[in-house]
């Protein structure tokens, strides 16, 4: 990226070279395109012994940093991070280093946030994405108690509540997500057997193709018994012409990103709202999901919605 205050894009360091090159001064370019001499030099210089390649941005990162902290200390810094889960206050005085140091060691590792380690083994959380719309789809079941009718114990209190939810049983939201748009779609059923987690399967695929993802590869799912031994599961992936793939055990993150479009379903749907009725709630539901797909800003996507990952010209994904 060309400084903020240049003068010379890529494409007008190009259009001095071909001014100069049709055999003007290289003094006159300069002054008509605003640059001193010495910098109009400086790349025609570089045109002449690299090429086109030559008026490219460099990074600006010095050749060698003498006063960098040594790699043995950096070890010790990440150490007491990643074992003891210590802050740069408190590894600091242990090393000897001033907290802003240790902080900066930290951010050079990708360890300056506690919510980037796994707290377990304390190793650096490593984030994927897929390349393409229809790679990977990423698919769940949260389970959600029911609303009485009148409501539960946000509207009436905890106690009354309590007392009216014990009979209503609950919902089970079955949820898809594409790993590359984060394109989702939710369906809220009884139970979560095989028959009911495969035919939710074979909607959510129709719903991706209408929205323009053709074909999914890729599968990826918990160890939950309807995904890894039921048959109608096995046969829904077949006429998909997709293939199954299971999380590691005891390993959610991997399937991390529809646990995360499960916070949010709870967060900006479930309990969005008072509902009076269970089934205001589930019909609620559809007006999140277009919210959700098609103007909820989303950080992962620098702030645009999923649809915007989906509707892209023919063959950028091939």
């Amino acid at each position: 990226m060309s400084h903020r205050n240049a003068r010379l894009t890529v494409h007008g360091r190009r259009l001095l070279v071909e001014r100069v090159r049709s055999g003007r001064p290289v003094a006159h370019v300069a002054a008509e395109m605003g640059i001193s001499r010495p910098t109009a030099h400086k790349w025609i210089r570089r045109w002449h012994s690299e090429g086109e390649s030559g008026l490219l941005d460099r990074s600006s990162r010095p050749r060698t940093t003498p006063h960098r902290t040594a790699a043995a200390t950096e070890a010790q810094v990440c150490r007491l991070r990643q074992e003891r889960k210590l802050g740069p206050a408190r590894i600091g005085p242990v090393l000897g280093l001033p907290a802003s140091t240790v902080h900066r060691i930290l951010l050079r590792h990708g360890l300056n946030r506690l919510a980037f380690i796994d707290r377990p083994t304390g190793q650096v959380i490593r984030r994927y994405e897929r390349a393409r719309p229809g790679e990977l789809v990423h698919v769940d079941v949260k389970k959600l108690g029911r609303i009485p009718d009148g409501g539960g114990h946000k509207v009436l209190g905890r106690q009354a509540g309590r007392a009216r939810r014990n009979s209503v049983g609950f919902d089970y939201i079955h949820s898809a997500v594409d790993d590359h748009s984060r394109l989702a779609y939710s369906e809220v059923h009884a139970d979560e057997k095989a028959l009911t987690c495969a035919d939710f399967l074979r909607r959510a695929a129709a719903f991706f193709a209408e929205h323009g993802i053709t074909r999914i590869e890729r599968v990826l799912t918990d160890n939950a018994w309807p995904y890894r031994k039921s048959f109608a599961w096995q046969q829904a992936l077949a006429d998909l012409g997709a293939a199954g793939k299971l999380t590691r055990i005891y390993r959610p993150q991997t399937n991390g990103k529809v646990e995360r479009f499960n916070r949010t379903l709870l967060d900006e749907w479930a309990y969005q709202r008072l509902y009076t009725t269970n089934t205001e709630r589930t019909e609620a539901l559809t007006d999140f999901l277009h919210t959700y797909n098609h103007h909820r800003c989303h950080t992962a996507l620098g702030g645009h919605p999923p649809i915007n990952r989906v509707n892209n010209p023919a063959g950028q994904y091939t």
